[in-house]
Formats: structure tokens, sequence, C-alpha cells
């Protein structure tokens, strides 16, 4: 670059004769540059002295390519040409095809990824990043496009849209249930192996939370398998090493799959939900505004 600068004075000079050479004017030239014709005669006229051979034949107020004119103007559209199409290239990447969604492991292992094969049908050009981590992360700070939140909808500077009510139940696997006696009262379910799981970044409801709802005081005895990520929960129970709480939008399949089954009747609706969210101080691109759409629509379809 530097040799290139010492070669021709300025890169402007460039720019003046790539518009005058394709529009055949030093006038409509300065015109879609936004300069006067004398600027744009002049730096034509520099690079000239530069290079040390004139670019263009003057005829009064038509101008033609010399054979020298006509070499530089193949090689400067060739690299304008490249460098353009790079640059749109960064742009969709960044702007539209790298959609970022921030989510529990959980979410993604269990809700995204049975799911995937259907957006990409939809959306076979979006480059969909699924994200895992078990934070509130600054959306814009993190360049994050989309995230799922449990609360009640209502955080500062974001927007959102419910995608499913907080139902939790008591699951446990198949095999588990069958090889131990029946639960049938909220108090056998109290004192059965249950799995704990023990966030360390946010807070997720509790056996006593569940407990409670129903009426009852429950206390831990310290002996049950405590876990800090939800999608291990969920493996140590599918590997029958007891019950933990089933969050129904997560783990409806895996009971319409027979890989889990709810131990007793109980369901405790907490009131709380689960958000999409997004910035409301950054525009989502077209690519982000279709991931959004497509989870909306998909949290709304029958489970099958």
């Amino acid at each position: 670059m530097l040799e290139l600068l010492k070669s021709i004075e300025s890169l402007n000079h460039l720019s003046a004769f790539e518009a005058s050479a394709r529009l055949g004017s030093f006038t409509n030239a300065a015109k879609e540059m936004g300069v006067s014709q004398p600027a744009i005669s002049q730096s034509v006229r520099k690079l000239e002295h530069a290079i040390g051979t004139k670019l263009f034949h003057r005829r009064h107020r038509i101008i033609t390519l010399t054979s020298a004119g006509e070499m530089l103007r193949h090689d400067v559209y060739q690299g304008f040409d490249r460098i353009l199409r790079t640059v749109k290239y960064l742009q969709g990447q960044h702007k539209g095809r790298h959609v970022t969604l921030s989510v529990t492991t959980a979410f993604a292992n269990y809700w995204m990824i049975p799911r995937l094969q259907d957006f990409h049908d939809q959306h076979p050009n979006i480059d969909l990043r699924v994200q895992t981590t078990d934070k509130y992360l600054d959306l814009v700070q993190e360049d994050i496009s989309l995230a799922v939140w449990r609360g009640d909808g209502k955080w500062d500077g974001y927007e959102t849209t419910s995608i499913a009510k907080e139902s939790v139940m008591a699951v446990a696997s198949p095999a588990w249930k069958n090889s131990h006696p029946a639960i049938d009262k909220i108090e056998d379910l109290m004192s059965a192996q249950l799995i704990n799981l023990e966030e360390p970044h946010r807070y997720s409801p509790t056996w006593a939370d569940f407990f409670q709802n129903f009426g009852f005081k429950y206390h831990e005895n310290g002996q049950g398998l405590r876990l800090n990520d939800y999608a291990l929960v969920l493996h140590a129970v599918m590997a029958g090493q007891g019950i933990s709480l089933g969050w129904e939008h997560v783990t409806r399949r895996m009971i319409d799959a027979n890989l889990l089954t709810q131990v007793g009747p109980w369901e405790w609706n907490s009131g709380k939900e689960f958000y999409l969210v997004w910035s409301e101080n950054a525009e989502l691109s077209q690519d982000a505004k279709s991931v959004r759409d497509w989870i909306i629509a998909a949290s709304q379809a029958p489970s099958t």
C-alpha cells in the first residue's frame, strides 16, 4: 500500500479516474462524487503526472481513454469490484447471516436441536449460532441477537415475547419408575431419591419451592445428587439416578418419546414464563427477525 501511495500520491486520484472512465465525463464524475469538475480534472492530471503518461484523450468536452488508460481502467475496475464484493460479504456476515441465540444447554439440547432441521428447511441460508450459558448477558455488549430468559418479561432496554409458561412436574426415567414403589402421595415424593439443580449464576426453582406450592415444607437432607446444569440433571434422570423437576417446555418431547415419564399428578404453574428477548436499542437484522419469528411459531406449534 505504501508503495502504491508513493506512486500515485493519493487514492482519491484513482477514485476520480475510475468514475471518469466509467461515466465518460469529468462533469458526471464530479456530480457522482460530490465535488467540483475542476477537482476531478486536477486529480486525473496529478495521476497522469505521477504515472508519467496520459490516461485520457481530451477533445473539448469529450474524453476517451488512451491505451494506457484502458489498461489502468481494467485493473482498477477489478480491484474495486473485488473490494466491494468482500465488503458486502462481511456486512452480510455481521448484519444478516450470523445470528446468535443465547440459551441454556438444556434448552439448546432438548428444545432447539429437535427442531433445527425444520429451521434449516425453512431458512437454509441463515447462519444460526446457538450459544449456551447460565447467565443473563448484556446482548448488545456481547453482540447477541436473541436470548431466552425466565422471568416476568420486564427487563429495561429489552423487547420480549413469551414462548412458554413455566409449568413444572416431577420426572423420572420409565426404568426407574418401574423398579421403585409407586408414588401416589406427595409425601412419598418428598422422601424419594431427588436430584437437585443448583445453578450458580441465576435463580432456578427448587424442590422446596415445588412442595411449598402444594402446602408442604420440604427439608433437604443433603443426600440427593446436586448438579449445576439442567442438561446434566436430565442426563442423570435418564440414567436412572432418581427424580428431578421437569420443565414442561423442555421435557414434553422426551416424555412423548418415552425417555422420561411424569411421577405423580402434580404440576406447578409458577406464574413465571420463558421469554424470547432482544435489545430495543439495536435493530435486529432481517435474518434475526426470521429466527425470532420461527422460534415464536415453533413454540406455539403442537409437540410432535
